[in-house]
């Protein structure tokens, strides 16, 4: 994927997500990285009767040097006729995250100046939606998601393991979306506005958990502070 669409969307100003300058993040291959490992969406958009939320798998696409999330809902789902053409989409990527304990902080034994808090990391994109009834554009994203998403299987399963007429007959119950990229931000919040010896105290406590999210936070951080863990 190039870079130069993705830059652009990174040049528009974000106007509702809060980003403290040291939490931004605005390496492209980390923004774009989040959204391929977490790509399980939140889809905000606005309607005549309100606001509406949806969850969904998204693939990120370029097209002619701009950049594309598209993916699918069910024709069941009213978004796709509630929802004005073109209008504005908010979609929320969600990456690890995990509570810090003001207990893993070296300094609270000292001073006694630490309350608890939660490090996440979170890609925020906004565009204008569409919605796809083209069976063809359909079975190209449902093709790509499939790939994606079947390619760590011993023998991945691919839409042509079906028989065609199932495959006709559940291209008959999706519509499919399409949005297209307008801003781009990402938030690390890594514990960053803290010392460096509080900072290596939280990978500490995190590392010495078992879950993933404790567990990836704790490689991030460590990523940051640009030692090994």
């Amino acid at each position: 994927m190039r870079c130069q669409p993705l830059r652009r969307a990174l040049a528009f100003k974000e106007r509702n997500l809060y980003i403290p300058g040291k939490f931004k993040q605005e390496k492209i291959e980390e923004l774009v990285g989040l959204i391929r490992e977490y790509p399980f969406a939140t889809i905000i958009t606005l309607s005549e009767s309100g606001i509406d939320t949806n969850h969904l798998p998204l693939c990120l696409m370029e097209l002619d040097g701009e950049l594309y999330l598209k993916g699918h809902i069910a024709k069941a789902n009213s978004l796709w006729k509630t929802t004005e053409p073109q209008s504005e989409a908010v979609v929320i990527f969600n990456g690890p995250n995990t509570y810090i304990s003001p207990n893993n902080y070296p300094t609270k034994k000292e001073n006694g100046k630490a309350v608890p808090t939660w490090n996440y990391v979170v890609v925020h994109v906004k565009g204008k939606i569409r919605f796809i009834h083209d069976p063809q554009w359909i079975v190209g994203v449902l093709d790509r998601l499939t790939s994606e998403h079947e390619r760590e299987q011993v023998v991945p399963w691919s839409m042509s393991d079906a028989p065609e007429s199932y495959i006709q007959n559940m291209l008959s119950a999706v519509v499919g979306i399409e949005i297209a990229i307008d801003s781009l931000s990402g938030k690390w919040k890594l514990s960053q506005n803290q010392s460096e010896i509080n900072q290596k105290g939280v990978v500490d406590g995190l590392s010495s958990k078992s879950d993933t999210n404790s567990q990836t936070i704790a490689s991030m951080m460590c990523a940051n502070l640009q030692q090994e863990c």
